[in-house]
């Protein structure tokens, strides 16, 4: 017998500004928002159901969410604060399962399959941590419960806010084949008007054009596409999780016309990202990355391998990227490492024991 697995992802209702409101019960009721000033050219990192009426999004300049909604009142956040919260939050899912894997702050997978709670009903349990969030924290949990992690995510956004979808083992089919492609995770803009240009808008498309010919149109995507168009997903969960990069990066308040006036700004972004670091000194690296953010918001990365931290490759690296600009000024200069992985670094130290 097949062993049925039982997946939910929980994801907390527009959590930054949610807790502001939770904190400040004046702010109920209005359009907030969670994000960097205007005139420092900051962006929304979140916003509650107020502001989206507006149109506001996450990822939104703060100039323009302030255009589209005048009376938006733009918090600065507190970022510990909402760390501290989220710890609670894991606390709280820990008491259900110990098979847990956070997306970020504010949203987890849960594995539930082999759970006795409530007689195994993934759908009772996934009630009782909205409740249980609820009653301590005063916050609000969407979720969604499926038998895997791509239809649990969808599912988590069918009843927002403060609400949960349910999609059985038997309901799969029905749920997946009338499913936009662009709700499969790998599918962007980009991609989506690709498949576009082939009569692909649903999932029911994918299965007719057949799994073969979308190889042949676009490799291991076309694969991936097929899966999903069945609602096939055999990923475990990634119950510890191992950073693979680590970045910083700085918004100038005013566009950079010339590489040599960002050279003060990488000698701090060099220090800043050498600090961080230090927390990661067992991790080997595999390559530097300059990323630049130009006038248009248009970004662009370029990296090169390297086994040992360069300012001097960093300042290499800068002028080639700001060519790709064409002329463009730059409102956004990143430094980057991408970690060596770490089975392979430990397969290379096995091997040196030889």
């Amino acid at each position: 017998m097949v062993r049925q697995r039982k997946i939910i992802h929980i994801d907390m209702d527009c959590f930054y500004a949610a807790v502001e409101m939770r904190d400040d019960p004046r702010l109920k009721g209005i359009p907030i928002a969670v994000g960097g000033a205007p005139d420092r050219r900051g962006v929304i990192s979140t916003c509650n159901y107020e502001a989206r009426e507006f149109g506001v999004h996450s990822a939104m300049a703060t100039a323009y969410a302030l255009r589209l909604c005048p009376q938006l009142k733009v918090l600065p956040g507190r970022m510990s604060h909402y760390q501290s919260i989220s710890r609670q939050i894991r606390q709280i899912f820990g008491r259900y399962t110990d098979l847990v894997e956070p997306l970020s702050l504010d949203e987890a997978f849960l594995d539930v399959s082999d759970s006795n709670l409530f007689k195994g009903s993934a759908t009772r349990i996934a009630e009782d941590i909205r409740k249980t969030i609820k009653n301590e924290l005063d916050l609000t949990a969407s979720a969604g419960v499926a038998p895997n992690k791509f239809l649990a995510k969808i599912c988590s956004d069918e009843n927002k806010p403060d609400g949960q979808y349910v999609v059985t083992p038997e309901e799969v089919d029905a749920f997946v084949v009338k499913l936009p492609v662009k709700k499969i995770s790998g599918v962007g803009k980009v991609t989506a008007q690709r498949l576009a240009k082939h009569n692909i808008v649903t999932c029911a498309d994918v299965r007719e054009m057949g799994e073969k010919k979308l190889i042949q149109l676009f490799g291991g995507l076309g694969e991936l596409l097929y899966r999903r168009a069945y609602g096939i997903d055999d990923r475990e969960l990634a119950t510890e999780w191992i950073r693979k990069s680590l970045s910083v990066e700085r918004t100038y308040p005013e566009d950079i016309a010339e590489p040599d006036s960002a050279v003060a700004s990488l000698d701090k972004l060099y220090d800043e990202l050498l600090r961080r670091l230090e927390k990661h000194q067992e991790r080997p690296i595999r390559n530097q990355q300059v990323k630049l953010k130009f006038s248009d918001f248009k970004t662009t990365t370029i990296e090169r391998f390297s086994q040992e931290l360069s300012k001097t490759l960093f300042l290499e690296l800068l002028p080639i990227a700001w060519e790709r600009g064409a002329g463009k000024g730059v409102r956004l200069l990143g430094l980057g490492v991408t970690f060596r992985s770490i089975d392979k670094v430990a397969e290379e130290k096995q091997l040196a024991l030889f």
